[in-house]
């Protein structure tokens, strides 16, 4: 059996409109497919979860990578945002840095930052980085 991995998206309450639609919709139902199919060649599951009850107010990017969440059980990795995961993203392109994020984390796991680890990065979103 493979690895099993699972990417969770928080509710979000948006302040500004350039970000409403990022994590949902036809667009994001297609590349959540696409990036599943892909993973599933070497062995990986990905499942997707939402978690309405986790609610981030989404006033610049940052906030918008905090909602997104992954998780690697067997790779001790259990919620991390996909900022601790990649630090600053070059394009501020949702779909490319969850992408990115979870790829680092389904074939270099051991290149992310422990939860404790006290670094600065892009956003402060409480995730512990």
């Amino acid at each position: 059996m493979g690895k099993a991995m699972r990417l969770t998206c928080y509710g979000q309450k948006h302040s500004r409109p350039e970000w409403e639609n990022a994590l949902s919709g036809v667009s994001f139902d297609l590349f959540f497919a696409e990036l599943a199919q892909e993973l599933a060649r070497f062995g990986i599951v990905l499942e997707r979860a939402q978690d309405v009850s986790q609610v981030i107010e989404v006033k610049s990017y940052a906030d918008l990578l905090n909602a997104v969440r992954i998780a690697s059980p067997s790779d001790g990795i259990s919620n991390v945002c996909v900022g601790h995961v990649i630090g600053k993203s070059p394009h501020l392109d949702p779909q490319e840095d969850i992408r990115r994020a979870v790829n680092r984390i389904a074939f270099a796991p051991e290149t992310v930052p422990p939860d404790d680890e006290n670094r600065k990065v892009c956003h402060n979103c409480g995730c512990g980085c």
